[in-house]
């Protein structure tokens, strides 16, 4: 294994300074706007870090651990998917003999003590390249797949000069061990209580691995992109949300309001892509269905504040000024546009308070439910170059 001095400055933690200090003063009379909204988004930003260590186990040095390629990843559905027209679709560069110029690395980094600490790692980038220092993207796959679902993309960024990254989420990949890993932890959580399956926990495998790339000798610190599909298209958003690191994010079909849904009765298409632990909260609640109450109880209990102080319309605007691209489609139930409305519409106040109105947009293609399409793909790499290839 190899020890990472790792630095942890993720600016979140300067952000506890940040906030009591600017509490303890109430406030500066007459502060700018901007910088009025940038110490809101430190203060979620330190709320939601706080969040994430309450449910940590013991804490280790970040260590890099060499693995081999996996062979026959594990996918958590059947039948086993085996194409993917919108990631083949992604943007390469004209490179004779691509695969043969590629440099693989796969390893485990270690962001936490157990088993679920040992984050599995897939990097690709160009053997022969120029720079020494590159942009670098790192790309997220959807629920019950794995990293190795999208080497495609890898691929494909890495053909132009990025250094690519994929990770195995929490309980997928090679943290899984049968079809129903992924779907056991999530009710587990809700039983116990002691872990964020759902979103966060990958969120701090993020973090960790902020901590890793930001250290890398290839990688340009300040030039990290963030984006990915679905479930990963969340991972995005919240990673993004929580570490300025990540300097442009474009999440895809990922984005919605939990809380509006719960409101608005359009819950039904998020639960039953998990259902399973919901259906073990109603049964634990004694009710003869799945109700609105019953999906604000397993939202607070296995993501807390994800459908309140967490929840797009807050979390969203906090991404600002950095970069951040949106994608949707016009016809998903699981991210239903009505339900991103506020978090656009304050994303866009924010934005224009940073001065920075031209680093935000939202693509919505039309007839489209949720699925990731090769215009979303083309948009998002194209976000990635226009912002990390300056």
């Amino acid at each position: 294994m190899t020890n990472i001095i790792s630095s942890s400055s993720i600016s979140p933690l300067i952000c506890f300074f940040v906030f009591f200090f600017w509490l303890g003063h109430g406030g500066a009379q007459g502060i700018q706007h901007s910088a009025a909204a940038i110490n809101g988004a430190d203060k979620i930003r330190s709320q939601f870090l706080h969040l994430l260590r309450t449910r940590r186990s013991p804490q280790v040095p970040l260590t890099v651990e060499p693995s081999k390629p996996v062979r026959h990843p594990l996918f958590q559905q059947v039948p086993t998917p085996t194409f993917s027209e919108a990631m083949e679709s992604c943007p390469k560069a004209d490179i004779k003999n691509l695969k043969e110029r590629l440099k693989e690395e796969n390893f485990y980094l270690h962001t936490e003590a157990g088993e679920q600490g040992r984050l599995p790692v897939l990097i690709l980038s160009l053997k022969d390249s120029k720079q020494k220092r590159r942009p670098a993207v790192v790309l997220l796959h959807s629920t019950n797949k794995n990293k190795e679902w999208v080497r495609p993309l890898l691929e494909a960024y890495a053909s132009r000069e990025y250094i690519a990254i994929a990770i195995d989420s929490r309980y997928h990949g090679e943290r899984a061990h049968n079809l129903t890993t992924y779907r056991d932890a999530l009710v587990s959580s809700w039983i116990k209580g002691d872990t964020m399956p759902f979103l966060f926990d990958t969120v701090w495998d993020l973090i960790k691995l902020a901590d890793y790339l930001t250290q890398r000798k290839d990688i340009d610190p300040k030039r990290i992109g963030i984006t990915g599909e679905s479930l990963g298209g969340m991972h995005a958003w919240f990673a993004a949300f929580v570490d300025t690191r990540y300097a442009v994010a474009a999440p895809i079909i990922g984005v919605q309001g939990f809380r509006w849904a719960i409101d608005n009765d359009k819950w039904q298409a998020r639960i039953d892509s998990i259902k399973a632990v919901f259906e073990e909260a109603r049964v634990d609640l004694g009710k003869s269905a799945i109700d609105k109450e019953v999906v604000k109880k397993v939202w607070n209990r296995i993501a807390p504040g994800l459908a309140s102080i967490f929840d797009s319309p807050y979390s969203i605007p906090a991404i600002a000024p950095r970069p951040l691209l949106i994608l949707n489609g016009a016809d998903d139930p699981r991210c239903p546009l009505d339900g991103i409305k506020t978090p656009t519409k304050r994303a866009r106040k924010a934005y224009a308070k940073a001065h920075s109105s031209k680093n935000f947009k939202l693509i919505v293609q039309p007839g489209i439910g949720h699925e990731m399409t090769s215009l979303m793909v083309k948009e998002a790499s194209d976000w990635m170059d226009r912002f990390l290839k300056q």
